[in-house]
């Protein structure tokens, strides 16, 4: 994974066109990128990224931001006292026990690689919004 102002990136190598195809992730809009050395794709997701946020700023649109901090679970009453006891066991809140649980769980577990790799964005019923260059692509959802 690469990082660059706020939003995360995950890539794949495909040795049929020996270079690495990359794509920002926690977003509707689609950003992708490649590059033929890990400098030349960290490079690319930054130009990438720069151009998906001056798109949304040509037109008007806010920038999607990964991820806001929160999020709603929806789960069975059972778990949920489950869940609850254990906290107030632990002496914590509900968000506290959730989010550190999550914590734990989330350092122990890897991404796993994902077979061959295949361009990133290319999925049905995404619009083209954007310019793309040879190296980045932009997508954004309306």
């Amino acid at each position: 994974m690469i990082e660059y102002k706020g939003y995360t990136a995950v890539f794949e190598f495909d040795p049929s066109v020996d270079a690495f195809h990359g794509r920002v992730i926690g977003l509707q809009d689609i950003v992708t990128f490649e590059g033929r050395s890990i400098d030349e794709l960290r490079s690319a997701m930054e130009e990438s990224t720069e151009d998906y946020l001056e798109f949304c700023a040509k037109i008007g649109k806010e920038p999607e931001r990964p991820y806001r901090g929160e999020f709603i679970v929806r789960t069975t009453p059972e778990v949920h006292r489950a869940v609850a006891t254990a906290a107030e066991a632990h002496g914590m809140s509900l968000n506290a026990w959730v989010e550190s649980t999550l914590t734990d769980v989330a350092r122990q577990v890897r991404p796993e690689p994902r077979g061959k790799a295949k361009r990133a964005g290319t999925g049905p019923g995404r619009k083209r919004t954007a310019a793309r260059s040879k190296k980045s692509h932009t997508r954004t959802s309306r």
